[in-house]
């Protein structure tokens, strides 16, 4: 097969947890395919790193920024099918969301979770009409769908009022050097901080935990909070909320860091904390699994799904209820034991090679039946 990336999406350090998985995932299909060719289309932003070096892989750079939405959508929608089309691609894979509505060959698509039908709430006025269009475009123009995780799956079933063959699971993976980090943690003294790997946005729920830290911190004074992640829509609030609990000097946010940096957050953390009221997947969680750092993390799915028993699970939505996990994954020394050994044993169910080898199959599936879906 022939088979196109459609990266215009991808703003290096600007999309969070997307940019994570296709690079991952593009990796990891380096390593298990060498029949297929790949043509991954970039945008002016992507760099050269995201393809990988293999001689079935080739980038074919776009001449558009994805930070200007508006012209790398245009351009998704007109000059992606032309080049799709000259080319002669067997498949189009979307790892982004979007894909163009009318496309020379079979699409797949993936959704990452369906945010903007669950809680409209949490979007700008002026985005929500673009994400409710596009994806549903995305959803009934593409032959086949990916969802990261179940609860996504069910989702994009009922959102979209779609058949149930349309759509496969594909879970992520988790980056093995996160092993590593967990081998590096034993028989080191943690130091006395919690970690939050989480875009600032309202449904990641960072105010409740920080007021929760604020409370459960006068009994710990030596304990620090640090969030790690994209500074999003709330981020005016959450460090306004920090000023009024004179939390300046406990809380840090770290905003995107380095993949190394973000070993060393983990390596070194006293507890993981995970206090999201909504998720398509939950990776951050899965590193800290896999890291064997002690978790606590909200009791929706799918973090319960994700986490199975290898983290403590609180209701997000109870302010007590966030307090006492922190006091329970801080304190509580046998469950810390046993939390430390059970993350690593779940975290080794998901890798990114599975990924790759269920996309693979979604793309051959999808480039076997040889049509364009239209609109129903």
């Amino acid at each position: 097969m022939r088979i196109g990336v459609n990266a215009l999406y991808l703003i290096p350090g600007g999309v969070g947890g997307t940019e994570i998985y296709l690079r991952h995932l593009l990796a990891a299909l380096a390593g298990i395919d060498a029949e297929n060719e790949y043509v991954v289309f970039t945008n002016r932003e992507t760099g050269a790193d995201l393809t990988p070096a293999q001689p079935n892989f080739r980038q074919a750079p776009q001449k558009v920024r994805a930070s200007f939405r508006p012209a790398r959508i245009l351009w998704e929608q007109t000059l992606l099918p032309i080049a799709a089309a000259r080319l002669r691609l067997d498949v189009l894979f979307n790892p982004g969301f979007t894909a163009p509505a009318i496309c020379p060959c079979p699409q797949v698509t993936v959704f990452h979770d369906l945010q903007h039908a669950r809680h409209p709430e949490h979007f700008r006025w002026f985005d929500l009409p673009f994400w409710r269009l596009m994806l549903w475009i995305s959803a009934h123009r593409s032959r086949l769908l990916a969802a990261i995780s179940p609860a996504t799956c069910a989702d994009l079933l009922r959102v979209y009022r779609l058949a149930e063959g349309k759509v496969r699971v594909t879970p992520l993976g988790v980056d093995e050097r996160f092993f590593q980090v967990g081998r590096e943690r034993e028989g080191r003294r943690p130091m006395p901080y919690l970690l939050c790997v989480s875009t600032l946005h309202p449904h990641k729920n960072l105010g409740p935990l920080i007021r929760a830290f604020a409370e459960w911190r006068r009994a710990h004074p030596e304990f620090r909070l640090i969030i790690a992640g994209i500074r999003g829509f709330h981020t005016a609030a959450i460090e306004t909320l920090i000023a009024e609990l004179g939390l300046g000097e406990s809380v840090r946010l770290a905003g995107w860091v380095s993949r190394e940096e973000l070993y060393e957050l983990y390596r070194d953390a006293w507890a993981f904390v995970y206090p999201s009221t909504f998720e398509g997947f939950g990776l951050p969680l899965l590193e800290a699994l896999a890291a064997g750092v002690p978790t606590a993390c909200s009791a929706i799915e799918p973090l319960s799904w994700l986490a199975a028993d290898a983290a403590l699970k609180f209701d997000p939505f109870d302010p007590q209820a966030i307090l006492e996990a922190l006091e329970s994954v801080v304190s509580d020394a046998a469950l810390r034991e046993r939390l430390s050994a059970a993350g690593p044993a779940r975290a080794a169910e998901f890798s990114w090679r599975k990924t790759a080898q269920a996309t693979l199959e979604v793309l051959r599936e999808a480039a076997s039946k040889k049509a364009v879906v239209h609109l129903p």
